[in-house]
C-alpha cells in the first residue's frame, strides 16, 4: 500500500470516507498538508469543494498567510473564507485556539451547506500524538489512532491523509512545482508536539510502525466499547435520567464500569469532556460499597436492581434560564410554547408538595431537576410532570445518545 502513488491513496480514502457527499469543506492553513490536501481533493473531483483558513491571530503574518492560502484555493476555481478568532484572556492558549478553529469551521460549514470538513491530519500525527499522549500517561482511549471520520459540533470530520506522510506530501507537491507555507512556529520548541517532532527526528523512530500501533490500540479500543455496550443492555432512560443494570454493572471489569459510569455521567450532565479519571475511580469506589454521590452536576445512586443517574437538582438550578418558542434548557430539555415574559428554569423543591411528581414516575430529585415554566416567581407549568396544553417538553437525549457515547472519546 505504501508504495502506491500518494494520489490513489488519497483518492481511494475520499472513496471511502466522502464518496457520497456532493459538498466538502477544507480546513486550508496554507501548510504543505493542507495544501497537498486541496489539490488532491480537486483532482478527486467527488464533490463540490470549499476552503477556508481560521486566523488566529496569535503572531504577525498571520492574515498574509490566511490571504495567500486563499489565492491558493482561488487559482484551483474552490470559493475560500478566512476566519478570524479573537482570543480572550485565561486558560491554555493552545487549547482555546484548537477549540475555536473547530467552532469556527463548523459555523463556517454549517452556513455553506457542507455536512463535511476534510483535516489535513497526516500519518506523522497519528505518530506524534501516540508519544504526546504517552508522556501524559493516556489510556487507551487517548493512544487511539485518531479516526478517520467523526462527528462534533454537527459536522462530520474526515482525515484522508492518515495514511501519508508528511514528507510523500511535500515530494508530491515539489514535483508538481506547488509551493506552501511553513509555520515558523513549527521550529518553537515551546509546543510540545515541536519537541516530540524533532525527537523522533533524532531517535529516527519509524512513523508508520508508531503510527499502526496507534491503530492496534484503536482496536483494542473498540472492543471495550463494544463490551461496556453489551453490559449496558437493559439500560432504561426517562426525562434525561439513566438507569443501568446493577448486577451486569458491578459484575463488569473495572475499566468496563468506568467507562460506562463516563458514558453516563456525560449523558445526564451534557458535559462536553469527561471527568477526570481519579475522580471517576473515586466514585466507583463508592458505589461498590453501596454509597449514593454526585459528581459532575449528577447523582448516582444504587437500589432497586438500577444504578440510577439523575440531574443534581442544585446542577439544573444552577443552569441559565431560557427563553423563546423552542427552548434550550440545560443543555438537556427542549421546552415548547413559551410566551413573551416567560422562561425555562429549574422546577426545584418548593412546588413539589403541590404536584403529583410520583404520579409522573420520576424520583424526586428529578422532579426537582427537570424544566418549569416561569413567570417571574410564578410558576405556570411543569411540562415534565404533567402535560398541559400548548407547552411541551422533551429530553434531547436518550438510549440512542447513550449508546453513542460509549463510543465517543
Amino acid at each position: 500500500m505504501t508504495a502506491e502513488p500518494v494520489a490513489a491513496r488519497v483518492h481511494a480514502a475520499l472513496d471511502r470516507l466522502a464518496g457520497t457527499r456532493s459538498a466538502l469543506g477544507i480546513a486550508l492553513s496554507g501548510g504543505g498538508d493542507s495544501i497537498a490536501l486541496m489539490h488532491l481533493a480537486h483532482g478527486w473531483g467527488g464533490a463540490r469543494l470549499m476552503a477556508a483558513t481560521v486566523d488566529h491571530g496569535l503572531r504577525p503574518g498571520s492574515a498574509e498567510e490566511a490571504q495567500a492560502a486563499g489565492q491558493a484555493a482561488a487559482a484551483l476555481g474552490i470559493p475560500h473564507e478566512t476566519l478570524r478568532w479573537t482570543r480572550r484572556d485565561g486558560g491554555n492558549l493552545m487549547a482555546a485556539a484548537r477549540e475555536a478553529r473547530l467552532r469556527l469551521l463548523a459555523d463556517w460549514a454549517g452556513r455553506n451547506g457542507l455536512s463535511a470538513v476534510l483535516l489535513g491530519h497526516t500519518l506523522d500525527d497519528q505518530a506524534e500524538t501516540l508519544l504526546m499522549r504517552l508522556n501524559r500517561g493516556a489510556g487507551v482511549d487517548g493512544l487511539s489512532a485518531m479516526a478517520p471520520a467523526r462527528e462534533a459540533l454537527g459536522v462530520f470530520w474526515l482525515r484522508p491523509l492518515l495514511e501519508v506522510g508528511r514528507a510523500e506530501l511535500r515530494q508530491w507537491l515539489a514535483a508538481r512545482g506547488l509551493g506552501w507555507a511553513d509555520d515558523p512556529s513549527n521550529e518553537n520548541e515551546g509546543f510540545e508536539r515541536v519537541r516530540v517532532r524533532k525527537t523522533i527526528a533524532a531517535l529516527d523512530l519509524p512513523m508508520r510502525q508508531l503510527a499502526q500501533s496507534a491503530a492496534n490500540l484503536a482496536m483494542a479500543r473498540e472492543a471495550l466499547c463494544d463490551f461496556a455496550s453489551r453490559v449496558a443492555e437493559g439500560a432504561q432512560s426517562r426525562a434525561g435520567s439513566l438507569a443501568l443494570p446493577l448486577d451486569a454493572f458491578r459484575a463488569a471489569p473495572l475499566e468496563i464500569r468506568r467507562r460506562l459510569l463516563v458514558a453516563g455521567l456525560r449523558f445526564v450532565s451534557c458535559a462536553a469532556y469527561p471527568p477526570r479519571r481519579e475522580a471517576v475511580l473515586h466514585a466507583l469506589a463508592a458505589l461498590e460499597a453501596g454509597g449514593r454521590l454526585t459528581l459532575e452536576g449528577v447523582i448516582a445512586e444504587p437500589g432497586g436492581g438500577f444504578l440510577r443517574l439523575v440531574r443534581e437538582p442544585a446542577a439544573a438550578a444552577r443552569s441559565p434560564a431560557a427563553e423563546g418558542a423552542d427552548a434550550i434548557w440545560d443543555r438537556r430539555w427542549q421546552v415548547a410554547g413559551l410566551r413573551a415574559g416567560q422562561q425555562v428554569r429549574a422546577l426545584g423543591h418548593a412546588p413539589l408538595p403541590g404536584l403529583d411528581w410520583r404520579g409522573a414516575g420520576l424520583t424526586r430529585d428529578e422532579a426537582a431537576s427537570s424544566p418549569g415554566i416561569w413567570a417571574g416567581e410564578r410558576l405556570v407549568a411543569a411540562p415534565a410532570l404533567r402535560p398541559v396544553p400548548d407547552y411541551g417538553a422533551k429530553p434531547l437525549r436518550g438510549l440512542p445518545e447513550f449508546r453513542a457515547l460509549l463510543y465517543t472519546h
